[in-house]
């Protein structure tokens, strides 16, 4: 669940990008509608890995992985930018994500040893 809610928070950053760009305010340094494609496609990912998570399909677990391995970086930037604010949360969740992520119990159900619900179409 905390994958989707990744993916589902970077589509929303997204879409606040796109909003603000009709509503006319400029990016000085970055394009406001690059940078919400470049959220909408790769949190667009990220939630699809969560959801296929949710339902029982093996190949949201890469997707989720390198989503949380990904984070850890910009997770060390914020912390190092002053703002542990949003550093700590962030970094909390990706190391809870991947703890849970490389398991036994995942690791077991990654194996096709618990019999979960596969339906890799």
């Amino acid at each position: 669940m905390v994958t989707a809610l990744e993916g589902a928070i970077a589509v929303i950053v997204a879409a606040v990008l796109v909003i603000r760009g009709l509503a006319g305010h400029e990016e000085v340094a970055i394009s406001g509608y690059g940078t919400a494609a470049w959220f909408g496609i790769i949190g667009g990912g990220v939630l699809l890995g969560g959801v296929a998570l949710l339902t029982g399909r093996r190949w949201g677990r890469a997707i989720a992985m390198v989503a949380q391995i990904l984070l850890l970086p910009v997770a060390y930037y914020l912390f190092t930018s002053h703002q542990p604010t949003f550093a700590v949360p962030l970094g909390l969740a990706a190391l809870v994500v991947l703890g849970f992520l490389f398991s036994p119990a995942s690791v077991r159900w990654l194996a096709g040893e618990l019999g979960g619900t596969e339906s890799d179409d």
